[in-house]
């Protein structure tokens, strides 16, 4: 089926323009864009009212299979990628088996639902043990587009540099969480006034950034590139900075929890807030959103990390890391950013479609005559309020529930096919 979009305002992330045009998609492609298109016997959907954009891409999830399926499957998480105008997904390899073997990576890719593309990041070392390293040109040509032990992160600085070496000329990034284990154990909050309060030790911020500095000088010394996960302090948005500076191949992201909330909401969402690193103070959440305004941020990404009712339920010391939010992330971030008046519609959307798409070396992002129909119809000021009840992730857990916020997606297309329409 033909799809001729009527009326939208085009948001062109390369060229950070809004302006109203059709879209006119045949055969999973972007066929023309242009003012009063017609094709007989298309699809017509009149977007008055809304935005068209490039389909979200989101280079930091977890979709919990194999070996977790009971937080998450393939499947259900596509279907929250969708529901959040997302159309294309990279997901972390600290399942049950480690995604650390070709075998897996395909695997991962071939159950693939929706429509949504799922690109597998693979394990630096073996079983995310840290000590041997995975065979990247094999993972690379068994469609893993980077390399990360996220979840485990690796604390040999030796390690690193040989990952960054071999994946370096094979043009793959490595992707890494930024925590030095000795420092953070199992903590659930951040080390400061909120740990202190609570009666229990913290993740300080500086084993965040000792890992960041080490990881930036890593790449700058191997010419390797390197990305930094979930940025959340404020040092370590300076030290990116610093070193994009000087030339080092070196990008980062973070989170909508990180711009959004601060190590406050642990009183009054305990567990629900607990995220890995966690929520910090005041100054680093203005850092971060700095971060987002001067490009030093690269990519907005949600760390979608589904667990069930049970584990969350737990008290915070004993309850796992992590929240959802695919399905959320385009309202947050509009909400906090655009509307605010913080950073441009256009902005906004390229630090979750074209920018993250390139760390990737994804041919995704962007809307252009002859590429991929993927996108997302969404109304920039359209108010709802997020109820968890309502997701279709398999994962409930988010501190976000019962905020109001600005910004709705009404379809998303990928490949050229509707994969989600409200109502």
């Amino acid at each position: 089926m033909n799809i001729l979009i009527k009326n939208a305002v085009l948001v062109d992330p390369v060229e950070g323009t809004e302006r109203q045009e059709d879209i006119l998609i045949q055969n999973e492609r972007i066929a023309a864009i242009g003012t009063c298109l017609q094709a007989d016997g298309a699809q017509v959907i009149d977007a008055a009212g809304c935005c068209a954009a490039p389909g979200l891409v989101d280079i930091h999830v977890h979709l919990r299979e194999p070996g977790f399926e009971y937080k998450e499957t393939i499947a259900s998480g596509c279907a929250a990628a969708a529901r959040g105008g997302v159309t294309s997904v990279a997901c972390m390899p600290n399942t049950r088996p480690v995604i650390d073997t070709p075998e897996l990576v395909r695997m991962v890719r071939e159950k693939a639902a929706c429509g949504i593309h799922v690109f597998p990041i693979a394990a630096v070392s073996v079983g995310q043990g840290g000590e041997t390293l995975t065979d990247a040109s094999a993972l690379k040509a068994a469609g893993a587009p980077a390399l990360s032990d996220d979840g485990v992160p690796v604390q040999s600085a030796l390690l690193v540099r040989q990952a960054l070496l071999a994946a370096g000329q094979l043009g793959m990034p490595v992707l890494s969480h930024c925590e030095d284990a000795g420092l953070v154990g199992n903590y659930a909050v951040n080390e400061g006034e909120i740990s202190r309060k609570l009666g229990i030790p913290g993740r300080p911020a500086v084993a965040e950034e000792l890992m960041a500095m080490r990881d930036a000088m890593l790449a700058e010394e191997t010419g390797a590139s390197v990305h930094i996960c979930h940025v959340s302090t404020a040092n370590t948005v300076e030290i990116v900075r610093q070193f994009k500076r000087r030339g080092v191949s070196i990008t980062c992201e973070t989170c909508p929890q990180y711009f959004t909330l601060t190590q406050e909401a642990i009183l009054t969402h305990g567990a629900m807030a607990r995220v890995n690193p966690p929520l910090r103070t005041e100054r680093d959440r203005a850092a971060v959103l700095e971060g987002l305004r001067d490009g030093t941020i690269d990519a907005i990404v949600t760390d979608h990390a589904p667990h069930s009712a049970e584990e969350k339920a737990r008290p915070l010391t004993e309850a796992p890391s992590g929240m959802v939010g695919l399905e959320t992330s385009l309202a947050l971030s509009l909400t906090a950013l655009y509307h605010k008046g913080h950073m441009s519609l256009p902005a906004v959307i390229a630090a979750m479609t074209v920018k993250p798409a390139k760390i990737l070396g994804l041919s995704k992002g962007t809307l252009q005559v002859g590429g991929s129909a993927d996108l997302v119809l969404f109304n920039p000021d359209e108010e709802w309020v997020i109820d968890p009840a309502r997701f279709v992730s398999k994962g409930r857990n988010t501190p976000f529930g019962g905020f109001k916020v600005k910004g709705k997606v009404n379809a998303t297309i990928a490949d050229g096919a509707m994969i989600y329409r409200e109502g």
